[in-house]
């Protein structure tokens, strides 16, 4: 095949063509040059790379290398970098940079960047972060730590393009071009008015292909939302999701703008939802990460392998009340581990729907009865299936047809206990205002082993005994 199809091309940046992964030789060479302090050759082969592709590097590399690397890349760690790192790595990181470098670094971030730099660092830390901004950057992070740490302001940046609403596009654009300094990037100009409430966005798009007399009302956006600074972050992102937008500003309790969000963000609170919510279904806590003590790591999922303890020893006081029925029929302990791992996958898939569905918003009080009756009856179909499927092998296994057809009927029933717990636990969790994420894999667990054992183990005992 010819390079041009070869899909294991590495470009010039050092990253595999598909996956977007340093390749090892880069990072050995990335190695050398620090093993040989050799400063010129280490900014050559960095150069190129990406900030968040510099932050997988040093997330990749053991304590030492990466404390040798920082320090030899000297003044060209760039704030981005930072910005990208995990928060645990953020903080190692931070300490071994000499406090000119990371004044230099910070610099040119933007406020809401910083913002996230900071905030969850040591007041040391912090003092060296903030100490490096000029007065009013200074000012602006510390207003914006004011804020609840989920809010709007949190999220937002201090960088605002505005323009007054009677402009027009010929005054907006001469603006933009007299402005000395501007945001890095933005995709809106706001309009104001005299109270500095907002009234409009204007996209550069429709600003630049605009004649100069058209007036900026004529122009702006046919959505616009407005977030009060105050307002949750989850529902920041949902919005931003819903309505597609780009960009939005934050106003204070009197409506006055005092930022914006922007999609990147807002797409990142999205992100971290999503994680947290996968961490928490497998209960290892919300903020694990492989760069998590070996403490740490075990510290997080203790309490939900405690929890899932007990709910464990509850299924065994089920099957102990039938001890003596397994002792007259030696193949109902062999068969009861399938009943129970049926039902716990079948719960656990609908869990992680409807969790799912719940951070979407897409499962509210009005759907809610139909889609609880789609997934019981989404259980009722597998457990058919899938009872049907293990009386024959029973059946044949055992040569009891009367055992066929407990087993048969205690999955059918496990799989719609499943579908059915999966479902009304997460919701009711979640009318309660507890994280269903959080909390609905032992309780779920639970319904699934204790009705299974007790399906199984009863039909057995009534019918077979």
């Amino acid at each position: 095949m010819s390079d041009e199809f070869d899909h294991n091309d590495t470009h010039s940046d050092g990253l595999t063509e598909g996956d977007y992964s340093l390749q090892r030789r880069d990072i050995a060479a990335i190695l050398y040059a620090v093993d040989a302090n050799d400063q010129a050759k280490l900014i050559a082969l960095m150069e190129p790379l990406h900030a968040a592709d510099i932050a997988d590097l040093l997330e990749q590399l053991n304590t030492y290398d990466r404390c040798r690397l920082v320090r030899l890349y000297d003044r060209e760690f760039d704030g981005e970098i930072l910005s990208e790192l995990e928060e645990g790595l953020r903080e190692e990181i931070i300490a071994i940079l000499r406090p000119d470098v990371l004044a230099d670094a910070v610099r040119d971030l933007e406020s809401d960047d910083v913002v996230d730099l900071v905030e969850d660092l040591d007041e040391p830390q912090q003092e060296a972060i903030l100490g490096a901004l000029e007065d009013a950057d200074r000012v602006a992070v510390e207003q914006a730590l004011t804020y609840p740490e989920t809010s709007a302001g949190r999220l937002m940046q201090r960088e605002v393009v505005v323009a007054p609403e009677h402009w027009t596009v010929g005054e907006a654009i001469d603006f933009l071009r007299r402005a000395e300094e501007l945001p890095e990037q933005f995709y809106h100009v706001v309009l104001v008015d005299p109270r500095m409430h907002p009234k409009g966005n204007v996209t550069l798009g429709k600003l630049m292909s605009s004649r100069r007399n058209t007036k900026l009302t004529e122009i702006v956006e046919d959505v616009f939302q407005v977030f009060p600074v105050l307002q949750d972050e989850a529902d920041v992102a949902y919005a931003f999701n819903q309505y597609h937008l780009i960009s939005a500003p934050v106003v204070d309790e009197s409506n006055r703008l005092v930022g914006v969000i922007t999609i990147d963000d807002a797409m990142t609170v999205l992100d971290e939802e999503h994680e947290e919510d996968i961490l928490r279904l497998a209960g290892v806590g919300d903020e694990a990460s492989l760069t998590d003590t070996i403490f740490e790591a075990a510290k997080g999922r203790a309490l939900w392998l405690f929890v899932n303890l007990l709910t464990a020893i509850l299924a065994s006081l089920v099957i102990g009340v039938f001890a003596e029925t397994i002792n007259q029929m030696v193949a109902l302990a062999v068969l009861m581990p399938i009943v129970a791992s049926m039902g716990g996958n079948a719960g656990t898939q609908t869990m992680t729907v409807t969790v799912r569905a719940l951070a979407t918003r897409d499962l509210t009080a009005q759907n809610a009865m139909r889609v609880v009756l789609r997934e019981v009856s989404v259980g009722a179909v597998n457990g058919v299936i899938f009872g049907c499927l293990m009386a024959l092998v029973a059946a044949f296994w055992f040569g009891v047809p009367m055992l066929a057809l407990v087993i048969a009927l205690a999955m059918l029933g496990t799989q719609v206990a499943a579908a059915l717990g999966g479902i009304v636990i997460p919701m009711a969790l979640d009318r309660a205002g507890i994280d269903p994420a959080l909390a609905s894999g032992p309780f779920v667990t639970t319904v699934t082993d204790v009705v299974g054992f007790y399906a199984f183990l009863g039909l057995a005992a009534w019918v077979l005994m």
